[in-house]
């Protein structure tokens, strides 16, 4: 890998891991279109691990608050709301991970072509406008029922079709629940901190049992450029989601979707 391809997909995974956009998508496509050699396994890790680093850095306080409240409630056997909310992100997480165990070798052969892509990109991009025009926001993500995070982990569970985006999902499944959007979007990020770990565990545990040599300059750059570049992505994200809504990136999907269906489907 040059360092133009390093610095282009870390930025591309940082951004488009929490952008409703797809980072699968991006990362199929954009190496297709420039035709660049596969990244190989070791590179996936690197910037998967530097998205988990962002998102974990940013909701620190957060989970620490979850992570100290969840422990008194156990200790006094009382419920709260923080018990509540890490009861959904464990709930939501299961639909996922089972899809990821059991499915994503099919996902790997049949669902990576560019057609598939472009209509997951334009099907979903009409789901999450339709979602983010008819929401009516009544509460935040401390307020989910188990039920809810049921129906957004399964919402989750189709982002393994590329194209289709897990944040993309889950932000529509959340504002069709009652979510305001901030709550959305700040469930949907700290939901994919165990499918980051889960996913970056067994790419490395794939990684393990190959005997590829390891170019560490470049992961070590991987790592870090994706860290900030999905640092960034979330902290602009939500300081920018209620004044633009989803509409930018509905455009942005439809355009992708169209572009692959002219230039790259008849060419595939």
């Amino acid at each position: 890998m040059d360092i133009v391809q390093i610095i282009t997909l870390a930025i591309l995974q940082g951004l488009t891991e929490f952008l409703p956009i797809s980072s699968s998508a991006h990362l199929i496509l954009v190496p297709h279109l420039f035709n660049w050699s596969d990244q190989g396994l070791a590179f996936d890790v690197a910037v998967h691990v530097g998205t988990l680093i962002a998102v974990v850095t940013y909701f620190r306080r957060d989970l620490k608050q979850l992570i100290s409240e969840c422990y008194l409630a156990q200790c006094r056997h009382q419920t709260s709301p923080s018990t509540n909310l890490a009861g959904c992100i464990i709930l939501a997480s299961i639909p996922a991970i089972l899809v990821g165990l059991f499915l994503s070798d099919f996902v790997e052969i049949y669902l990576r072509a560019p057609i598939i892509i472009a209509f997951a990109n334009i099907g979903f991009a009409f789901a999450l406008w339709w979602s983010d025009s008819i929401h009516q926001p009544r509460r935040n993500e401390y307020a989910l029922t188990y039920r809810d995070a049921l129906i957004i982990g399964l919402a989750q569970a189709c982002a393994f079709i590329p194209g289709a985006s897990r944040s993309g999902t889950t932000i529509m499944a959340g504002l069709l629940l009652g979510l305001d959007r901030q709550a959305a979007a700040r469930f949907s990020f700290l939901l994919s901190i165990p499918l980051i770990f889960g996913a970056g565990s067994l790419l490395t545990l794939k990684l393990m049992l190959h005997s590829t040599p390891v170019d560490w300059f470049a992961l070590l750059l991987g790592t870090l450029i994706s860290a900030i570049s999905a640092y960034a992505c979330i902290h602009y994200f939500l300081k920018m989601l209620d004044k633009i809504g989803m509409l930018p990136f509905v455009i942005y999907r439809l355009l992708l979707g169209a572009f692959l269906l002219i230039v790259l489907v008849p060419n595939a």
